[in-house]
């Protein structure tokens, strides 16, 4: 990712990513069972937003069988998270925090 911060704005941005990204924290789904748990969805439609979030580095992948299954890779939404204080709130104790647990 280039511009780390710019890039995880736009893909956290759309709320139909969002509650892809609730669903897969901490667990794998495929795309049937994410459709199943959001609902008024389409499977195309998860699909595309799984292909934004896996660009942007915030979701995992793995193949089983016929299958994708999915899940939230952590490590980069933390350090997004971290990077996105360091540029917009750069004096505060949170950023300070960070810096140092880059060092």
């Amino acid at each position: 990712m280039t511009n780390l911060p710019l890039n995880f704005a736009k893909a956290i941005a759309d709320e139909t990513r969002q509650k892809i990204m609730e669903q897969l924290c901490c667990r794998w789904l495929n795309v049937t069972e994410i459709v199943e748990t959001i609902g008024n969805v389409t499977q195309p439609t998860i699909s595309h937003h799984l292909a934004v979030l896996r660009d942007a580095g915030l979701v995992d992948a793995r193949e089983e069988g016929k299958h994708t299954y999915y899940t939230l890779n952590q490590d980069s939404i933390a350090v997004c998270c971290g990077r996105l204080i360091q540029v917009f709130a750069p004096e505060t104790e949170l950023a300070k925090a960070v810096d140092e647990a880059h060092k």
